[in-house]
């Protein structure tokens, strides 16, 4: 794929062609409309009406004045020609928009050079460079970044990976890669200038590794890792039928975590018993606009209504940190993961707060929606949050529109302060979701997304593994649910040690729900339980990691999961 913003020759016109130059810019403008909404539709059949919306953007920007009357007044005051003057406009923007320094922009400034690629190759009479083939066989993308509207053209048989400098796993382009079944790798500073066209590359989503011109051992590694899950992915109808419970007969619940409500049938067919984790911010980063009670209640729905039986846990809003809506126009926080985000933002927004907390009610009706509170630090918290649940199901009531009025409530456990507040906490919840990837982020003072730490970033740190069980602890005390639906636990060794410390509920992405199964079917319990018991004891999280390994024995083969952070396994 050759997307770049082509050179553009500094050319101009005579007088008498300027009005033919503004009516062929006026043209290409038209034709690069009619390609994305074209673009659109294919994409709301293929993918959903949500997904089809990361093309508004582009298409508003068409229409904008300050694009397309700045891109008029240059081809008329200097008689350019519509390409220069385009490509003049765009470079402006894209300098004003960057001097702002507003995280949002990120997203804006991707758009904007996306569409800047497609004009200009409209208006120079080139091909369409989104349009990928390979004569050769499955491609990889290395690249600084790539967009949502690239990212839905790619071709899953043509496109074997995406491996880019910037981004984060929660980027709206990633999210949309993996639901197309397209392993990607985001955040590696400056991979793309060291890759070389035609140069051999492994991409391992699973475990976020990228390979450039690896060994032969690295590639015996990873061919017998692809050839194990494919026989998974091969045996999924059969691996779903089993049941989830150990090899000792404990019986476990395996549910899977969705970034988008077409995932939904997937996970299912995986054996996921419901969902753990349904993160809704798909509904709102990148739009310009709020989303309606009805859109909102409409993909809630649709989710609930796969899974029939099954719990759904539906999180509201996690914004801030690396996700921006558009519309809410949210600072630039030095430091946004310490900033203002998730409950913060929603307690401070009570538009957007409300609308969804009505449309959720409205979803439980249609399924076991339960709702969950992301970034909970203090009991007030939850209490404004359910003091405004009250005030939504009385509406719903006086409206005559129907809810489950025994829908549950309950709060994400990913701080020190939450852990360490449990027990307060569980009074007020119906269950406790333990976000092992902010956990980790804010015990270890490490930021997640920034690719040089990553070595730090270690969820068996024995910090990290001694809240994880007074959390347990707590939660079995106060009778009600405790799950974990972070990165952890779709590992061997970290949903082995989960079980070890009471913890039989895991959600993880669902391409992982077959293998989770299959690993913690070969486990016992007791095992589980002695290795957590050592665990809990030791200094280092090399030290826990090296008795995880003890007591799994022959059990796992745990080659699968080498290289997830960085852990020394034993070969």
């Amino acid at each position: 794929m050759d997307w770049a913003v082509p050179s553009v020759p500094h050319t101009m016109v005579e007088e008498g062609e300027v009005d033919a130059e503004v009516e062929r810019f006026h043209e290409a403008r038209d034709q690069v409309r009619e390609r994305l909404e074209e673009l659109k539709a294919g994409t709301e059949s293929r993918l959903g009406p949500v997904e089809a919306r990361i093309f508004d953007p582009q298409i508003l920007m068409l229409q904008d004045p300050e694009v397309v009357g700045g891109t008029v007044r240059y081809i008329r005051e200097n008689r350019l020609t519509a390409a220069r003057a385009f490509d003049w406009r765009m470079m402006e923007l894209q300098t004003l928009w960057t001097r702002t320094s507003h995280p949002v922009l990120l997203d804006r400034l991707n758009d904007l050079e996306d569409l800047q690629v497609r004009l200009l190759n409209q208006l120079l009479g080139q091909s369409d460079p989104f349009v990928m083939e390979s004569d050769d066989g499955p491609v990889v993308i290395v690249a600084r970044n790539v967009t949502p509207s690239m990212t839905v053209q790619l071709d899953p048989a043509v496109v074997a990976g995406i491996a880019t400098d910037r981004g984060t796993r929660t980027s709206h382009w990633a999210i949309l890669a993996r639901s197309q079944g397209i392993p990607s790798v985001v955040g590696l500073g400056d991979l793309s200038r060291q890759a070389e066209d035609g140069e051999e590359v492994i991409v391992d989503g699973r475990i976020g590794r990228v390979v450039l011109d690896p060994s032969e051992k690295e590639r015996q590694i990873f061919r017998s890792r692809r050839e194990r899950l494919e026989l998974w992915e091969d045996e999924v109808d059969a691996i779903a039928k089993l049941e989830p419970v150990t090899a000792d007969g404990h019986p476990l619940a395996l549910r899977a975590n969705l970034d988008l409500p077409v995932e939904a049938e997937n996970a299912r067919r995986h054996g996921a018993q419901g969902v753990g984790l349904l993160r809704t911010e798909f509904l709102v980063v990148g739009r310009n606009t709020m989303p309606s009670e009805e859109e909102q209640y409409e993909s809630y729905r649709r989710v609930a209504e796969a899974f029939p039986g099954h719990p759904v846990y539906v999180r509201l809003f996690d914004l801030g940190g690396d996700k921006f809506p558009t519309f809410l126009h949210m600072p630039a926080d030095q430091n946004p993961f310490l900033g203002w985000r998730a409950v913060r933002v929603l307690l401070d927004e009570p538009e957007l707060f409300r609308t969804q907390l009505r449309a959720t009610l409205r979803a439980t009706a249609h399924g076991d929606i339960r709702i969950m509170v992301p970034l909970v630090n203090d009991v007030e918290e939850i209490l404004q949050v359910r003091a405004l649940l009250d005030e939504e199901e009385e509406q719903l009531r006086k409206d005559g529109i129907p809810f489950n009025r025994g829908y549950k409530l309950g709060v994400m456990v990913e701080t020190p302060a939450a852990a360490l507040d449990a027990a307060e906490l569980a009074r007020h919840s119906d269950f406790f979701s333990i976000g092992t990837n902010d956990l980790v982020q804010y015990t270890l003072a490490v930021d997640r997304t920034n690719a040089r730490l990553a070595k730090l970033f270690n969820p068996f740190h024995p910090s990290v593994v001694r809240q994880i069980h007074m959390v347990s602890r707590v939660a079995r005390a106060a009778g009600i649910e405790v799950s974990v639906c972070g990165e952890m636990a779709a590992t061997a060794l970290g949903a082995f040690l989960l079980l070890g410390l009471d913890i039989s509920t895991l959600s993880v992405a669902w391409p992982a729900v077959p293998e989770l199964k299959k690993v913690l079917r070969d486990v016992r319990v007791e095992d589980a339980r002695r290795a957590a018991g050592q665990a809990l004891a030791a200094p280092t999280a090399r030290d826990v990691t090296e008795c995880l390994v003890e007591a799994l024995g022959g059990a796992v083969n745990l080659e699968a999961y080498r290289g997830r952070w960085e852990l020394e396994l034993p070969g």
